[in-house]
């Protein structure tokens, strides 16, 4: 099996028992350990995968990292669990395995709860762990440029040298483009000067800077709605793809009866599925779904003015619509719920795009 379809099993195993799993030790036999297995190290051999591996710390004893991997006798990796429930951003948890570093010779060391793990090493002093993780991995959210990176780590292309290299790249990479989020939500005044003074030839006075601010920031968002649109033209329409019918029809079609509606398993699924690509995106509350007698629609804040995609999982075909920023549907046909992972990306920006911007929404068109 290849290493991209280990990875997806993994994935998909995680989807059918997240619900049940109650512990951070069930966690590590159902999610971690296999994850490890898929890297291509040996989990039942303790000189290759050392499970409570000690890094006892200067005045205290007796601290144990959930899983260091040893190549030629020494750590190369790090690995501290906790519940697949929980999250990561507790402090404590950097703290944690900041210490372990620090006391052992592995130069990369992982935080994870089984779905999410974050790769940290030492871009900044050496031997002490960087606050920030340079490589973020998400179980139920992932690209091939991903799992490019993620196999990096495997027993069969590891390699210290190259790998941090590789990591601080990838945490400069991740910085900028956290810094490129911040200006799209509130553009700086130095942001804005840039763009102003490229077609602006006057003086960039307060009033100047407070109007351009306001068209930096409405020409940023159509920027990125054409790049949406495009997208989802390119990546996922077919022939079938729809043109708009009579707008309004969505409104009516919501507020229908729902005599004669039944909702499926196979629907259900492919809306938890959904909900998990979204997760990082938006809080998955705010993620309902409205089932009609054409389609399952999966919206926000149960709106449908929000509709994110619909669902039509009939026995004989089954297809993913998208709604594009102008209303409309961007079709791809599905041989198995799985492909909704190929369009992962695209939810996500549909997700963001409804999300940032709450008045100025197209009404979606029944398709």
């Amino acid at each position: 099996m290849d290493f991209i379809d280990q990875i997806k099993s993994i994935s998909q195993q995680i989807l059918k028992l997240r619900e049940q799993i109650q512990t951070e030790e069930a966690t590590k036999s159902a999610f971690v350990m296999p994850f490890i297995n898929a890297l291509g190290y040996n989990v039942f051999n303790p000189m290759e995968v050392c499970p409570e591996f000690t890094a006892d710390v200067p005045g205290l004893k007796g601290e144990k990292v959930d899983y260091a991997i040893i190549m030629d006798e020494k750590p190369i990796i790090l690995i501290e669990c906790k519940w697949c429930g929980g999250s990561l951003e507790n402090p404590k948890h950097n703290s944690q395995l900041h210490r372990y570093f620090h006391t052992t010779e592995a130069k990369f060391s992982v935080l994870t709860n089984g779905i999410i793990y974050r790769f940290y090493t030492d871009t900044e002093k050496p031997n002490i762990m960087d606050e920030k993780s340079f490589f973020e991995f998400n179980m139920l959210d992932f690209h091939e440029s991903n799992i490019n990176e993620l196999k990096r780590f495997s027993k069969s292309s590891f390699n210290s040298g190259e790998l941090e290299d590789v990591a601080r790249n990838l945490l400069y990479t991740k910085e900028i483009k956290r810094i490129m989020t911040e200006q799209l939500a509130d553009p700086s005044p130095e942001f804005v000067k840039f763009f102003a003074s490229q077609v602006y030839s006057g003086r960039l006075a307060a009033s100047v800077m407070e109007r351009f601010t306001d068209i930096t920031r409405r020409s940023l968002k159509e920027f990125i709605n054409e790049r949406i649109t495009e997208r989802l033209a390119a990546a996922i329409n077919t022939p079938e793809t729809s043109t708009p019918s009579t707008e309004g029809q969505e409104v009516e079609s919501e507020s229908s009866s729902d005599e004669g509606i039944v909702t499926t398993e196979e629907e259900l699924e492919a809306f938890h599925i959904v909900k998990a690509i979204l997760r990082e995106v938006v809080d998955i509350g705010r993620i309902e779904y409205k089932d009609t007698k054409s389609y399952f629609g999966v919206n926000l804040d149960g709106k449908a003015t929000k509709t994110i995609c619909r669902l039509r999982l009939f026995p004989t075909k089954k297809s993913i619509a998208i709604i594009d920023s102008e209303g409309k549907e961007a079709k791809k046909v599905l041989s198995s719920l799985n492909e909704i992972y190929g369009v992962a990306g695209i939810l996500k920006d549909r997700a963001r795009y409804l999300a940032q911007d709450e008045t100025t929404q197209p009404e979606v068109v029944e398709q």
